[in-house]
């Protein structure tokens, strides 16, 4: 099963996944994912790639502290650390790195050379090659491009508080996208800087840079900067 994005909804909102995405090579479940559709259509094709099968493969001699537990493929090349869980289904690929503390809940693709880090929590979500999340960070119902990079302590919220749709900032305006749960998408080259914090549905264009300390909501354009200026104050201290 695949979806399709309809020429008359990429015509509306002005936006398909290759504004945002090149989908490499090494990741076997290319089908799934159209250039032409709309970027946060991605996020539900996960679970369908998934699903259609893979190759399982677990190494035989765990590291002490690694649970693993449904259908997982990880590639040889994979150095598991001490101590992290991985609940399938999912899938790990070449020369990838597992972080001590990593806790991956399925519907999970990482793709090769990533940083899957440490006490970093991953749940249906799209990594593709070279991705960078190596401290503290929440990657939920997301999709992160080629050689993107989170900084310790970024946060990919998915859920509104109001756990009404997300809707999604487009050049034609907000449209709603259906999704109960939709994280970010950061496309390729993009970078976010240490413990900002990405509302539901914010997409952040090719090379764009968000500065630390930044909590943001919406779309961020290609080749941006978005930086956050908090103001502080001193006093002295008494008693």
């Amino acid at each position: 099963m695949r979806l399709e994005c309809e020429r008359r909804d990429c015509k509306v909102v002005g936006v398909k996944a290759s504004d945002l995405f090149r989908f490499p090579d090494s990741i076997p479940f290319g089908k799934f994912f159209s250039d032409d559709a709309l970027p946060w259509e991605w996020i539900g094709q996960i679970k369908l790639a998934l699903a259609a099968g893979f190759e399982e493969r677990i190494p035989q001699d765990l590291p002490a502290g690694v649970s693993i537990k449904g259908r997982v493929f990880i590639h040889e090349s994979v150095e598991l650390p001490a101590f992290c869980s991985i609940e399938g289904p999912a899938w790990i690929g070449e020369g990838a790195q597992i972080r001590p503390g990593a806790y991956i809940r399925g519907n999970v693709i990482v793709g090769a050379g990533s940083v899957v880090g440490n006490s970093c929590e991953y749940k249906n979500c799209l990594l593709l090659e070279g991705v960078q999340t190596p401290h503290f960070s929440y990657i939920g119902d997301s999709v992160l491009g080629n050689r993107s990079h989170l900084g310790a302590g970024v946060i990919l919220s998915n859920l509104r508080l109001d756990q009404k749709p997300v809707k999604a900032e487009t050049p034609e305006g907000l449209v709603d996208t259906g999704m109960r749960k939709f994280g970010a998408l950061v496309g390729d080259e993009a970078e976010v800087g240490c413990n900002s914090v990405l509302n539901p549905g914010s997409i952040i264009g090719r090379r764009s840079l968000v500065g630390p300390l930044t909590p943001f909501k919406g779309t961020l354009p290609a080749d941006q900067v978005l930086t956050c200026k908090c103001e502080t104050a001193t006093r002295e201290r008494r008693g």
